[in-house]
């Protein structure tokens, strides 16, 4: 597998995840809203039910445009070439953790699409606010760094 192939697998697990919260915010917005709608007319101006289900349709509104936000980055991602550094939009392997910078998604996982038995990869989307992302920012492989008391050898990017 070349490294732009590795690249796009990596970032269409990203993807699939980032569609999977945004098809489960989109379904929670409409049942709170489906909720809020069968209960009926206002009691009283102070009716908290409604006001319960109001705030959780807009929450779950909130999370779908996040979600749509993240889907968006990551498919104007998909299309660049592997990087040379660690900088936007790279996949940065050490010897310890693997990263997508990108958006902040935390862990999700790469499955293997060939006929071997090896286990899902582990990857954790980080944005640019984290101070992990500030620490690998600029690396290149063979650089070290050490984050939290660890320190880790940068193996690859893609």
């Amino acid at each position: 597998m070349t490294r732009q192939q590795q690249r796009i697998q990596i970032i269409q697990a990203c993807l699939e995840q980032q569609q999977q919260l945004a098809a489960t915010a989109k379904q929670e917005m409409e049942s709170a809203q489906q909720q809020s709608n069968d209960y009926g007319a206002n009691v009283d101006r102070y009716d908290s039910y409604r006001t319960k289900m109001m705030r959780a349709r807009d929450m779950y509104a909130k999370q779908l445009s996040n979600a749509n936000a993240g889907i968006r980055v990551l498919q104007e991602l998909i299309n660049l070439p592997p990087f040379e550094k660690a900088e936007h939009g790279a996949i940065v392997i050490t010897d310890k953790q693997k990263f997508f910078l990108s958006i902040g998604a935390g862990k999700f996982l790469v499955p293997h699409r060939s006929a071997e038995s090896i286990p899902q990869q582990t990857f954790f989307a980080i944005s640019a606010q984290t101070p992990i992302y500030m620490a690998l920012k600029g690396k290149q492989p063979g650089d070290t760094l050490t984050f939290n008391g660890v320190t880790q050898t940068i193996v690859e990017i893609l």
